[in-house]
């Protein structure tokens, strides 16, 4: 599963993110329904660490899938970019500039202290009310084909002798990546790999 479903959400995590893999991977699951003897999970959870400092949260379920298509959400700073559904969305969120606190179960001084200790440690305070959103949406033109985008891209490689954008080593290092998920599953650990030298660890 992970290594049919998981290696496309893997390539376009890459291309966006221009990173080369992840550094390890964890997954859990199981055959949760389709007991008839197959021998990979129905059900798969997985969790990778990335060197650029993000992490990459994948799920698959051939049970029930649900209504969602396959997608991306790319969550940072200063909001999310949302690939699926034929077309992508941006959603501005700034990022609160400070944790926020509770203290309604703390007397009325140990409140007082608190905020101001707080305070002085992150002066700029965070959101008011509701933050400031601002979403744009950019939909394919009707009758788009990524099928037609990706069988001219490699056409036009094979004609003028230059490189396919997403060539053989791209390929491998997603699949490489994707293929964590089951030694993980199967081995019931972490599984750490090296995506410059496309190895596990």
């Amino acid at each position: 599963m992970a290594g049919d479903l998981f290696v496309h959400l893997f390539s376009g995590t890459h291309f966006i993110t221009g990173s080369h893999g992840p550094t390890r991977g964890m997954a859990t699951g199981g055959l949760r329904f389709w007991k008839d003897g197959r021998n990979v999970p129905d059900v798969m959870l997985a969790l990778f660490d990335y060197p650029q400092g993000f992490n990459l949260s994948l799920r698959v379920n051939f049970v029930d899938g649900g209504s969602e298509s396959e997608g991306l959400l790319f969550t940072g700073s200063e909001g999310t970019l949302e690939i699926g559904g034929n077309g992508v969305t941006v959603t501005r969120v700034p990022r609160e500039r400070g944790p926020g606190y509770t203290v309604g179960t703390f007397t009325e001084a140990m409140q007082k202290e608190i905020i101001a200790a707080y305070n002085e440690k992150y002066p700029a305070g965070h959101f008011e009310g509701t933050p400031p959103v601002a979403s744009e949406r950019y939909q394919a033109p009707t009758g788009y084909s990524d099928s037609y985008d990706h069988f001219h891209n490699f056409f036009n490689s094979v004609r003028t002798r230059q490189p396919v954008v997403e060539d053989a080593v791209f390929g491998y290092r997603a699949a490489g990546a994707a293929l964590l998920s089951n030694v993980s599953y199967e081995k019931g650990t972490v599984v750490g790999w090296d995506p410059e030298t496309m190895k596990l660890t």
